[in-house]
């Protein structure tokens, strides 16, 4: 049985996601890794063999501020240079030691497209954080693509295509006007087979503008609280998701 660990997107908010993988970390092993949006990045990350402790780093460094500038452009309003260097430097990191994958959207058609393995570059890891109307599109032979989050925060039906028959689905996306969203933007749905373990905030993780402004206090509290809700969602039944005590 193929277990899959699924991040969703969430902009900020996917510091919660490193405070959650904090806790599976010493407990379970994924098959592979699938993320959207920030949690594409998660994904690589963990992916790549990265301990929650660096995760933790990464997401307390002031530098991830610089990421989201103000600068209108034609097709939005947030410079991509930080973004795109950002994405170098993780995309430079670490290397996938699972099979991980991660989603994007192409425009104009608004196709949802599953990249995988060794096509992944740093512009795909840009591309999955190119927020709609924020960043740019990145161009990638001749195509256009934004972040995956647009048509899917929670991508499970891509772990079932690369062959998960179980996923542990981490989604820090729980407001109910995303929820409009994800309705206006239909996404495919993994089938019935998949068995699929729900991890989400316990509380609300905040306001949306928290989601876009980096706070070392904000970034500390979603981190100490997605160990919490880990432990709280999972730790009474370790063997039914396939983790150990």
């Amino acid at each position: 049985m193929a277990t899959a660990l699924v991040l969703s997107a969430g902009a900020l908010f996917a510091a919660w996601e490193v405070g959650v993988w904090k806790w599976l970390e010493p407990r379970f092993r994924p098959d592979l890794v699938v993320g959207a949006s920030a949690g594409a990045w998660n994904a690589w990350a963990i992916a790549g063999g990265a301990t929650a402790e660096e995760l933790c780093r990464i997401w307390r460094d002031p530098q991830i501020s610089r990421i989201l500038q103000f600068g209108p452009h034609n097709t939005g309003l947030l410079r991509p240079d930080a973004l795109h260097i950002a994405a170098q430097e993780m995309f430079e990191s670490f290397r996938p030691r699972l099979p991980f994958a991660c989603t994007l959207v192409e425009l104009p058609s608004l196709r949802l497209r599953l990249f995988r393995g060794s096509e992944i570059t740093w512009r795909h890891l840009a591309a999955a954080c190119s927020i709609p109307f924020g960043f740019p599109p990145v161009t990638i032979d001749g195509r256009r693509y934004v972040d995956g989050g647009l048509r899917g925060a929670l991508p499970l039906w891509a772990a079932e295509e690369m062959g998960a028959t179980r996923a542990i689905a981490v989604n820090c996306l729980t407001s109910p006007m995303l929820a409009a969203v994800r309705l206006l933007f239909r996404a495919p749905q993994a089938s019935r087979r998949l068995e699929v373990v729900r991890l989400e905030p316990a509380t609300n993780l905040g306001p949306l503008r928290d989601a876009l402004v980096w706070s070392a206090a904000n970034i500390d509290r979603w981190i100490a609280q997605g160990e919490r809700d880990a432990a709280a969602l999972l730790g009474k039944d370790l063997s039914g998701c396939g983790l150990t005590a």
